[in-house]
């Protein structure tokens, strides 16, 4: 049969990690799992019990809101004026999504179409690349670059600018970001914006990593530019500041006409995330709103744990200062290996999974990314068993 849309998707080289990973589980071997971010912290209890106290009424297994009920758009209001001392309609500049992804993927349906071009970060997390190409547009890749601060990507971005035509429609960021932890700050977040505004572009934020980040770091939204929402919408989600991952709770803020567009579009597709579900997230955010610094603690001794061992093997790595990954340049000694060959090597000689940079689109080849899944103690027998396997170093 032919299809349309997949046709083109390359292979989803996770996939052969992943399949690796599981025939060496079968084997009886215990693979120390790092690559995919699936966070492994449990959900706020406070949020668990309204769930299974919210289930239980016959009330919440209708349909729902397609736009998330008025008191979980209220709560994420709340939470910006809180957190970001910024200042959301609930009405109007607030739309619940089934996690960030569903909540990118069909924003790219209402911004974008064929004739049209997205700037995507390079390398970048996959649905950044996907999304606008599902839509039928074209996608340029901006270099991040290797400056932790972001000033290589921002250079990039205006050559990448200077360079396409037709000059492109949408500009899709995400900081912290997700492989290389590039963390950027509010000034830098004011350039966007004033770059967006003279070029008339959209800019769309995947604020995935809002609440994962260390060592005095604080990430900024980029709502937080005065005059952001003219231009600007971005994406806030539960589940890595609330290790909510499974219950697909998102919400897109900023801009009302872009919201609308999404809320209407999004009428026709769902009718929004199970009941149950909204009302526990309400109670988390309103009633765990401290849990995300817990949650944080955990990502940062994992992050030192993973770090520092792996420097006393003669592996230096950059620590992150947000995201709760670790994206490492390949030993000099196995760079030609390329990272999915290197990826596998580690499953079958260290009994470790982690992610090929490849996999994360241009850019990628050269690094693996570490996801800090696992505890400390697992982390740690992790850099034993590579220590063992990476005998050049």
């Amino acid at each position: 049969m032919e299809f349309r849309r997949i046709n083109g998707l390359p292979p989803y080289v996770f996939a052969e990690i992943n399949a690796l990973k599981i025939e060496a589980r079968r084997a009886g071997i215990d693979v120390i799992d790092l690559g995919f971010g699936n966070p492994d912290i449990p959900s706020p209890a406070i949020a668990v019990e309204k769930l299974a106290e919210a289930a239980h009424n016959p009330k919440n297994h209708r349909y729902s809101a397609s736009k998330g009920i008025p008191k979980l758009r209220e709560a994420v209001s709340n939470l910006y004026l809180r957190k970001f001392q910024v200042e959301l309609d609930p009405e109007t500049e607030i739309v619940t999504t089934i996690g960030a992804k569903e909540g990118l993927s069909h924003l790219m349906w209402v911004l974008l179409g064929p004739g049209d071009t997205a700037l995507v970060p390079s390398p970048s997390y996959p649905i950044h690349i996907y999304a606008p190409l599902f839509a039928g547009a074209d996608v340029r890749h901006v270099r991040v670059g290797n400056d932790p601060s972001g000033e290589d990507f921002f250079a990039h971005l205006v050559e990448a600018w200077e360079s396409v035509w037709p000059k492109p429609r949408v500009l899709v960021l995400s900081f912290p970001h997700n492989p290389t932890t590039t963390c950027v700050d509010l000034a830098w977040m004011t350039r966007v914006v004033e770059f967006a505004r003279e070029h008339e572009v959209i800019v769309v934020h995947d604020f995935a990593y809002s609440d994962t980040s260390f060592d005095g770091y604080s990430p900024p939204s980029i709502l937080q530019v005065p005059g952001a929402k003219e231009v600007a919408v971005e994406l806030y989600t539960l589940t890595k500041s609330f290790s909510m991952a499974g219950w697909r709770v998102a919400f897109m803020v900023g801009n009302a006409e872009i919201v609308a567009a999404l809320t209407k579009l999004k009428s026709y597709l769902d009718y929004g995330t199970f009941q149950p579900i909204q009302i526990a997230a309400i109670v988390a955010m309103n009633e765990a709103s401290e849990y995300p610094k817990e949650v944080n603690e955990i990502y940062h001794h994992r992050r030192d744990s993973l770090c520092d061992g792996l420097a006393r093997i003669g592996w230096e790595i950059t620590k992150p200062r947000g995201t709760m990954f670790v994206w490492a340049p390949i030993p000099a000694p196995y760079q030609e290996m390329g990272s999915l060959e290197f990826a596998k090597f580690l499953i079958s000689s260290a009994e470790v999974a982690v992610s090929p940079g490849v996999g994360f689109g241009p850019g990628g080849d050269g690094f693996v990314r570490f996801a800090l899944i696992e505890n400390e103690q697992r982390i740690s027998q992790g850099v034993r068993n590579i220590r063992k396997a990476l005998t050049r170093l």
